[in-house]
């Protein structure tokens, strides 16, 4: 499907960003790693080696490199960041410009990045749309920080978001402006049921991540200090009841029922049940959608508010605009981070209008009123809404699945492939150490990270996440075209097919004789 770039709302006052990926040797130059679209493009082996010319970041701006080169920034990054760091140590890359789905290294090397910002950019990046939204505000004079005051910034972005929501939640919903994370998101969700019910409790599920705040940490599934009700969240391939399929996520219904029914369960009803409709943490684990009705079911006869957080899923990246489309479910709560933002710190709630029963400044912060973050935002859903992009999602989305399922038959590793749109996942597991009475291998998590690797010396960025760490995941841009597609899909399985040589375990070494004394 062509994706064509709608107008701006006003005139432009810069000159117009060229469209990322627009040629045809760009995208050939793309799909082997190099963005010299005049040059021709990389054999296949090489691709995320050094360009034949020094990036072009690094001879201007903020892409100088300075002070004993890139390996020296990373060595200070090193000594001087936290060890809480995370991406930093499994990707040593400094990056220095980007466009679209490639990312530029300060030493040359090209990059496609289907990390995206942990799903923050749903166009790529530096999208010109997204860029000439921020460039308009800055040049405009307006203010850049005014706490939770109108402005015509935030009232368009307001607009736009209602525009895209549920409809049934858009006739009656507020939305509350939080600090810039989506983990902040989350508290102001759980903050807002508890206030709105009298009730403390809350239900939430195994696997789950919210953020790392101690609230949003507490509904997560590695929370230690546990004082939130768990619930089994359906999954076919590694079932907590050993069924699998609608049987599985049946049972699974049938629990938190039974809780919220027996009077002598000793679980009193929560202030609201947090869910994902799309586990990306956890190992991308889409819930089915018989199963998410039923879970509306149950919150809304016993009066439970129902959150739900759509951080990474929402924006199109599942294809629905946003997850809960493909159940038909309509949550009290939607909470909203990541790509809402354009690439740009911001995060909100949405809620109906009967849970408003807060105080003034029950839940502030001072970086809410993020203008440059609202333009962007605005520019994006109104780009993915009027592009069709989440259905672009689904389309692409399933046949980048189907390829990967088809590498199952060649590589016993590849335990599950699953998903929905462009929210991949590929769980890889040691078929070695399957137990005799467990169908299902153990999860194969240094194997996971060898794939990494792999990928990433093949120009690929991808992350792991999953409860072992196991599974692989891949969250282009919703930009992302066939061809690159194709690459991406063409370097994931040669790098999968380099890690699993490696693994494999050799032939036993020839039996030698030990010699005897020598004379």
């Amino acid at each position: 499907m062509a994706v064509t770039e709608s107008a701006p709302a006003t005139a432009p006052t810069r000159p117009p960003v060229p469209e990322p990926d627009a040629t045809e040797a760009e995208i050939a130059a793309e799909r082997t790693g190099d963005r010299e679209p005049a040059e021709p493009a990389e054999p296949a082996e090489q691709a995320g080696k050094p360009a034949g010319k020094p990036a072009a970041a690094t001879r201007r701006g903020y892409g100088t490199v300075a002070g004993g080169g890139y390996e020296a920034i990373l060595r200070r990054q090193a000594q001087r960041e936290s060890s809480a760091r995370t991406y930093a140590r499994s990707l040593p890359i400094v990056p220095v410009r980007a466009r679209g789905l490639t990312i530029e290294g300060a030493d040359g090397r090209r990059y496609l990045d289907c990390l995206s910002g942990a799903g923050t950019l749903a166009l790529g990046h530096n999208h010109p749309v997204v860029l000439e939204a921020i460039h308009r505000v800055l040049d405009s004079g307006a203010p850049l920080h005014v706490l939770d005051l109108a402005t015509p910034v935030k009232d368009a972005f307001t607009s736009e978001l209602f525009a895209t929501l549920p409809p049934e939640l858009a006739a009656d919903a507020r939305v509350q402006f939080c600090g810039p994370a989506g983990t902040d998101a989350v508290e102001a969700a759980l903050k807002l049921v508890r206030t709105a019910t009298g009730r403390r409790g809350l239900f939430a599920f195994t696997g789950a991540y919210h953020g790392m705040t101690a609230g949003a940490l507490a509904v997560s599934g590695g929370a230690e200090d546990v004082r939130v009700t768990r619930l089994p969240y359906p999954q076919s391939y590694r079932c907590p009841f050993g069924v699998g399929g609608e049987r599985g996520a049946e049972l699974s219904a049938r629990w938190t029922e039974t809780l919220l029914d027996d009077p002598k369960s000793g679980v009193a009803a929560p202030a609201g049940l947090i869910v994902e409709a799309v586990q990306g943490e956890g190992g991308v684990l889409p819930a089915p959608d018989a199963w998410m009705r039923r879970v509306r079911s149950i919150t809304a006869r016993h009066s439970i508010p129902l959150v739900v957080d759509e951080v990474q899923t929402g924006v199109g990246r599942t294809g629905a605009f946003w997850a809960v489309e493909h159940s038909g479910v309509v949550p009290d709560v939607m909470v909203l981070s990541k790509a809402i933002g354009g690439s740009l710190p911001l995060a909100v709630i949405v809620y109906r209008s009967g849970l408003d029963a807060w105080e003034p400044g029950a839940h502030a912060g001072t970086f809410r009123g993020n203008q440059l973050a609202m333009a962007a935002g605005t520019a994006t859903l109104t780009y993915v809404r009027e592009n069709r992009l989440a259905e672009r999602a689904a389309t692409l989305g399933a046949r980048m699945l189907g390829r990967l399922q088809g590498l199952q038959a060649a590589h016993p590793c590849v335990g599950d492939v699953r998903g929905r749109g462009l929210m991949i996942g590929v769980e890889l597991v040691d078929p070695e150490a399957a137990a005799p009475d467990d169908p299902v291998p153990p999860a194969a998590p240094a194997l996971a990270r060898a794939v990494r690797r792999e990928c990433l010396a093949r120009g690929l960025i991808v992350e792991l996440g999953g409860r072992h760490s196991a599974v692989v995941r891949l969250l282009p841009p919703l930009t992302l075209t066939d061809e690159q597609a194709t690459a991406v899909l063409d370097r994931f399985a040669d790098a999968l097919a380099a890690a699993e040589r490696a693994h494999r375990p050799g032939p036993p070494a020839p039996h030698r004789t030990a010699p005897g004394p020598s004379h």
